[in-house]
């Protein structure tokens, strides 16, 4: 096919950018499109959090964990660490260690923020970027980066943090948020001894545009289940912009299933946590489902695949800058006095160590023998699969070794 053949764009790059822009501007100003905040851009934290949430009048001050210093602190090292961790992964992406990478800059605020958020009886079931909420329920780090190099179809035990592994395939996973939670429900009417406990399905603005979404909130709504959608709209699915998935804020999606939703300032970590404990709450005591609109921006790339200078503008990228999550933290811990400079630099420290831990995982990683993969498909043998793997060994075996008849 020829150039002159090929079918032209729908929009130019250009064009798009400008709408998601000028969508963007539009939310944060409309007096209709709530988005809840704590802790401004500037590092000014305010003295309670209330909106009116379906119809209701909710007070979140409650759940609200801004005056406790040490716990500021410790959201800040979080947030800190899982960037220092992305900082290093993209690194080893990028020195042919790890097949591929998804970054998550941007989005530290809503996902330790959320993370912090759960209960240990909790289950959260992520898609492929949230390395930060994984920290929060005390996975190892390598542990993710084996799945990333390629050694593991997994990675990690979900049963030992109530943390699901990765999911590939967009918004399948809220499908089982939605099919845990239901168990979940079943089993503490079966036995009222058990802990009250709610799943959370994280999921992008890309992936809201997928059926399997609409399905889980049809099933939530109907069964009322004890879950929490927790969408980072992080404004970009891959290249196209959060303005073409969807014409309304995403919080108002609920509505059409009958349930709460809410809009957050996704880089507002104090606020996530608070809203998130409310919904988290909410759910498990047998309310029914949540819809979390956390409003964040994508720093990097998608993936180490992805070029985002292709469609997208720096200039979008230098407005949200300041309204980076660590930095805005950072300046309050300073200005109240939380935090001196010896915390920042032991914090420092921590995250090359961890940094440099990481990496000497990585490169000591080998990957399973084949025969063990073969041995993995099925929890017992199955005669398709041995016979296959018989057919590979003749296979293998049929080369020969140059290096021992040389």
């Amino acid at each position: 096919m020829s150039g002159s053949r090929l079918p032209t764009a729908q929009f130019e790059v250009a064009e798009v950018v400008r709408a998601a822009q000028a969508a963007d501007d539009a939310g944060r100003r409309d007096p209709g499109v709530e988005m809840l905040q704590v802790l401004s851009p500037d590092g000014i934290l305010a003295g309670g959090l209330s909106a009116q949430v379906a119809g209701v009048v909710v007070d979140f001050s409650p759940y609200l964990t801004s005056s406790d210093a040490a716990h500021l602190r410790s959201l800040y090292r979080d947030m800190a660490l899982i960037r220092r961790f992305d900082q290093e992964s993209t690194a080893l992406q990028r020195q042919g260690q790890l097949a591929l990478w998804v970054p998550l800059t941007g989005q530290e605020a809503a996902q330790i923020g959320s993370g912090r958020a759960l209960e240990p009886q909790d289950h959260a079931f992520p898609t492929y970027r949230e390395h930060g909420v994984a920290l929060t329920r005390g996975v190892e780090l390598s542990e993710i980066l084996r799945l990333f190099k390629g050694v593991t179809n997994g990675g990690w035990d979900p049963r030992k943090r109530n943390f699901h592994l990765y999911t590939l395939v967009l918004a399948a996973q809220s499908l089982h948020a939605v099919g845990y939670a239901m168990g979940m429900q079943r089993d503490q009417l079966a036995d009222p001894s058990l802990p009250q406990a709610a799943s959370i399905a994280y999921f992008g603005d890309g992936a809201s545009s997928e059926g399997d979404i609409h399905e889980s909130m049809v099933f939530a709504a109907s069964f009322n289940a004890p879950v929490v959608f927790f969408c980072q709209n992080n404004q970009w699915a891959i290249s196209v912009p959060s303005t073409v998935q969807t014409r309304v804020p995403i919080a108002q999606r609920a509505q059409g299933y009958g349930f709460p939703g809410i809009r957050v300032d996704g880089n507002d970590v104090v606020a996530v946590e608070a809203v998130t404990r409310w919904a988290l709450e909410h759910a498990r005591s047998g309310e029914g489902p949540v819809l979390i609109e956390a409003y964040t921006y994508r720093m990097s790339a998608h993936t180490t695949a992805d070029d985002p200078t292709k469609y997208r503008l720096s200039r979008d990228e230098q407005e949200w800058q300041p309204r980076d999550p660590l930095i805005r933290l950072e300046t309050y811990l300073r200005s109240a006095g939380l935090a001196d400079d010896a915390f920042f630099e032991e914090l420092a420290t921590e995250g090359r160590e961890m940094a440099t831990a990481v990496r000497e995982a990585v490169l000591t990683m080998t990957a399973p023998d084949l025969e063990s993969r073969f041995a993995s498909v099925y929890a017992e043998p199955h005669p398709l699969v041995l016979e296959e793997l018989a057919f590979f060994q003749q296979y293998e075996a049929g080369f020969v070794d140059e290096g021992k008849h040389a």
